[in-house]
C-alpha cells in the first residue's frame, strides 16, 4: 500500500447508517466519502478512485449490484463490497457476477467489516496493460482470486492515466494501439521507479531484441503468451512483495 491515506466510498440511502459508519472508518484512519444514491456515487468514482467501495443493495434509482458493475467498468482497481439486509444465495450470486469481492449481511458485524476493509486495502495493485479485452478479463479474474487488486488499460494513454503510486506491478504488453510498451515502461520508471514491470508478449522471436534491451534497462521479468500460470503467479507474488510505493 502506498503512503497515502486509504480511501473508502460509502454508499447507502440511510443517512444515519452512513454517518455512523463514516465515523467508525475515520476513527480507524480511513478517508471516507459518502453518497446516498448510485448515480451520485458513480459520478464521484469517475472523478477519483477509491481503494474500497461499500455499497448498499437496495437504493432509489441505481441499485448496488448495478453500481458495482459500473464501478468495475470505470475503476477496475477499486474493491467493491455489497452490504445488504436482503442477503441470500441469489443476491450473493448477482453481486459476485457484477464484480463484488464480498457480500455482507446487515446488521454488519463491525469487526468482520473492518477486517475485510483492511484486507482489501492491503491487496497489491496490479496494472494489466494489453489491447486484448478477453485476455485482460481472464487475467483480472485470475489475479483477483489470487489476492490482487487489478486495474486494466488497453493502450498507452490508458496505462499512463491509470498508473499510480500504489501500483505494485505492471503486466505490460509490448504491442499497443497508439503507442508501444517500451514507451509505457519509460513513463512507469519516471512516475515511480519502485513499480515492478513484467513484459508480456506473444512475439518471442520477433521482439526478442526489444525484450533483451528492456531487460537491461530494468524490466523485472518477461512472460510469453500463452502463459505458464503457476510461474506467472509466483513471479507476481515475489515482485509485489518488493514493488510499489511502500
Amino acid at each position: 500500500m502506498s503512503g497515502t491515506t486509504p480511501s473508502v466510498l460509502l454508499v447507502d440511502d440511510d443517512l444515519d447508517i452512513c454517518a455512523n459508519m463514516a465515523d467508525i472508518l475515520e476513527d480507524f484512519g480511513y478517508e471516507v466519502d459518502v453518497a446516498h444514491e448510485g448515480t451520485t456515487a458513480l459520478e464521484m468514482v469517475r472523478r477519483r478512485s477509491y481503494d474500497v467501495a461499500l455499497l448498499d443493495f437496495r437504493m432509489p434509482g441505481m441499485d448496488g449490484v448495478t453500481l458495482c458493475r459500473e464501478i468495475r467498468r470505470v475503476r477496475s482497481g477499486m474493491v467493491p463490497m455489497l452490504v445488504t439486509a436482503y442477503a441470500n444465495a441469489e443476491t450473493a450470486r448477482e453481486a459476485v457476477d457484477a464484480g463484488a469481492w464480498q457480500v455482507l449481511a446487515k446488521p454488519v458485524d463491525l469487526a468482520t467489516l473492518m477486517g475485510l476493509v483492511d484486507e482489501a486495502v492491503g491487496q497489491p495493485l496490479v496494472l494489466v496493460v494489453d489491447d486484448d479485452p478477453d485476455l485482460c478479463a481472464n487475467l483480472g479474474d485470475l489475479l483477483r482470486e489470487h489476492g490482487f487488486r487489478v486495474c486494466v488499460a488497453h493502450d498507452e494513454a490508458g496505462a499512463v492515466e491509470r498508473l499510480s503510486e500504489a501500483t505494485r506491478v505492471v503486466l505490460l504488453d509490448l504491442r499497443l494501439p497508439g503507442g508501444d510498451g517500451a514507451a509505457v515502461f519509460r513513463r512507469i520508471r519516471e512516475a515511480n521507479p519502485a513499480t515492478r514491470v513484467v513484459l508480456i508478449t506473444g512475439y518471442r522471436d520477433e521482439l526478442g531484441s526489444v525484450v533483451s534491451r528492456l531487460l537491461t534497462q530494468g524490466v523485472d521479468a518477461v512472460h510469453y503468451k500463452p502463459f505458464d500460470i503457476p510461474r506467472l503467479l509466483h513471479d507476481l507474488d515475489l515482485l509485489a512483495a518488493s514493488g510499489g510505493g511502500e
